[in-house]
């Protein structure tokens, strides 16, 4: 949990830093916050496959089933707005943290689901 509120902090680092704390021309400073970023993001998928190795074999499965069904929601639905949007079917643009927060919502109704089936 913790590698994930690292990761979420150095994004907002890395999103919020040049209009907070440092001036839009300091490329430098920001690229730093991207590189954080990626390192932290890489701890986190570490620290996150160990988490799964150490839980028991039906934990595993409820947790890679509900994955593969956030990750199948999140490719469907990004690749249909991709294609949307460049036929000019969307009036407006979707900002872009609309899908990781669907994905969120899919992932915890389908660990919710995978409990409830599995119990």
């Amino acid at each position: 949990m913790l590698w994930t509120f690292a990761w979420a902090a150095t994004l907002a680092l890395a999103k919020f830093g040049p209009e907070l704390l440092w001036a839009p021309p300091q490329r430098g400073a920001g690229w730093a916050a991207v590189a954080v970023n990626l390192v932290v993001g890489f701890g986190w998928i570490t620290a996150f496959t160990r988490f799964l190795r150490a839980l028991d074999e039906l934990q595993r499965k409820i947790i890679q089933d509900a994955l593969a069904v956030t990750l199948g929601v999140g490719w469907i639905l990004g690749f249909a707005y991709v294609v949307t949007d460049q036929a000019s079917l969307i009036a407006r643009d979707i900002n872009a943290a609309v899908l990781p927060a669907l994905m969120g919502v899919v992932f915890v109704v389908a660990f919710a689901v995978g409990k409830i089936r599995y119990r």
